[in-house]
């Protein structure tokens, strides 16, 4: 099947959910060590808690199918909420109820309604958490792929090749992270001592990106 173009709604709710099955299954690998980031900075438990949240919601939309993408992010959102510790449950549940919300009760979407709906809920964890980009968050990894998914549409691009120029942008800023000093949540505690550390935040966020990349490139194969 050839891409499809980024104006076409080729994101219906079958994708979704097979993202929400991919992402569920990277965060459950990568748990321990999205921990042991969060460990000198954080509590230690931001890899238990979203895999927690993932498993919860991906159990939960199993069980109770919704029959738009916007319905899987919102039910999504809702579990993270509901299961997630810490600051990461209100952060993402907030990211994904907003985006969800955003596409409506549309039975397909295009990339670029994909966009806007992370753009909303994006803009939404920034007013909740008071963050800027360079506060080492996960805006940092967020807002690159956003821009970089922006600019491949305004390009041209097909989905699968926006949503990877997005998981590249991801990826650049979970590492720009690293010579950061926190200013929000519990690493802005320890100052100038979070020079040196790989936001955990950010490198969730960045994971997500990548599985949604995926299941893009999946389905345009």
């Amino acid at each position: 099947m050839n891409a499809l173009p980024a104006d076409e709604p080729a994101i219906d709710t079958a994708f979704m959910r097979r993202w929400l099955d991919t992402a569920a299954t990277a965060i459950d690998r990568e748990s321990k060590q999205l921990s042991d980031l969060d460990s000198p900075i954080g509590d230690g438990d931001h890899g238990t808690n979203m895999r927690r949240g993932f498993l919860a919601a991906r159990t939960a939309i199993e069980q109770e199918p919704p029959d738009t993408p916007g319905g899987v992010l919102v039910a999504l959102g809702r579990q993270l909420i509901s299961k997630v510790g810490g600051a990461s449950g209100p952060l993402y549940g907030t990211l994904f109820r907003r985006a969800g919300k955003e596409l409506g009760d549309d039975r397909a979407v295009s990339a670029a309604q994909l966009r806007d709906g992370l753009r909303a809920g994006v803009d939404a964890v920034a007013k909740l958490g008071g963050a800027v980009p360079g506060d080492k968050t996960m805006l940092d990894a967020l807002l690159p792929a956003l821009d970089a998914l922006t600019g491949a549409l305004d390009a041209g691009g097909s989905a699968a090749d926006a949503l990877a120029a997005a998981a590249g942008a991801a990826d650049e800023g979970v590492r720009a992270t690293v010579p950061l000093r926190a200013r929000k949540g519990r690493a802005s505690y320890l100052g100038e001592r979070s020079v040196g550390h790989q936001d955990p935040g950010a490198t969730s966020s960045a994971l997500l990106i990548n599985t949604l990349a995926d299941t893009a490139k999946e389905a345009a194969a």
